[in-house]
């Protein structure tokens, strides 16, 4: 087996994980909280599918960029929020509740908006951008739908054992992608040191920080909530994101390094907020099973 598939089994092994993680703490009213809201629903989509992408497509507009990097800044500014997302959004103070739905929410939405957002962004760039809807299928249901509706299985049949699991399964994901990045970041510094000094990163922080204040503007009326929203905005599935820009330039290695660089820019920009967030927002306090 060659290094590159190696790689790529330990990211979808760790992505399984980290959802997996997500579901041993989660419930059913959890998964449909956003769903069963249709004021936060269309709040939170007005934000992360309409908001957050025309202001990526105007801010890419702005710089001369390589045709790869305005495929992979649009295919992470249309795809749903990652699986390590709400590990993060709960350690800055965000209700995990919303956090869970608004994951299941944007994750089964984008089967639906992914494909006409690339056809719009196709041609605002004037480029075509495809993908077939399948693998987007595949991807969503493989790594978010499906590992999260075992862990609740498994939560609802011994609720003792899911709770006590949940945390050394989510470090467990989280270590196996912080091994799998590192081969990755490697073989493709190169091209990630020429996106920096040619607009690219600039324009990757602006889209971060747009993101930042449309989810806190939508958000709704509570500190945990306008969290939540604020780094789901910010915050993007790199899976499905090369898939999407691979499908469309496969051998570019600009595809890669452009995705890593965002998610580098993305911490950067949002760790002033998440340091702050920390210290002044308390979450609200979730039940949970009684252990016995």
């Amino acid at each position: 087996m060659s290094p590159s598939a190696i790689v790529a089994i330990t990211i979808r092994t760790s992505i399984v994980l980290t959802v997996l993680s997500v579901g041993l703490s989660a419930t059913p009213a959890d998964a449909l909280s956003v769903v069963r809201s249709p004021t936060r629903l269309l709040r939170s989509l007005w934000a992360m599918m309409f908001v957050v992408p025309v202001c990526a497509a105007v801010v890419a507009s702005s710089f001369e960029l390589e045709p790869a990097v305005k495929i992979a800044l649009a295919a992470l500014a249309v795809s749903p929020v990652p699986p390590f997302w709400p590990a993060k959004s709960k350690r800055a103070g965000g209700n995990e509740s919303y956090t869970v739905g608004l994951l299941v929410a944007s994750s089964l939405l984008s089967i639906v908006t992914i494909p006409i957002a690339l056809e719009l962004f196709g041609m605002f760039f004037s480029i075509k951008i495809a993908i077939p809807l399948t693998k987007i299928v595949v991807l969503i249901f493989g790594t978010i739908i499906l590992p999260l509706l075992i862990g609740m299985s498994i939560r609802a049949l011994a609720s003792t054992l899911a709770y006590r699991a949940a945390r050394n399964v989510g470090l467990v994901g989280t270590a196996l992608l912080g091994l799998s990045v590192v081969p990755i970041l490697v073989r493709a510094w190169d091209s990630v040191s020429a996106l920096v000094s040619d607009g690219t990163m600039l324009t990757m922080a602006a889209f971060t920080l747009v993101g930042l204040i449309a989810g806190l503007v939508f958000g709704g009326p509570t500190d945990d909530e306008r969290t939540v929203l604020a780094l789901a905005c910010t915050t993007r599935h790199p899976a499905i994101a090369l898939a999407i820009a691979q499908a469309n330039f496969p051998s570019s290695k600009l595809v890669p390094a452009a995705i890593i660089l965002y998610i580098l820019v993305s911490a950067v920009v949002t760790a002033p907020y998440l340091r702050w967030s920390r210290r002044h927002i308390r979450p609200r306090p979730k039940r949970i099973a009684i252990l016995r």
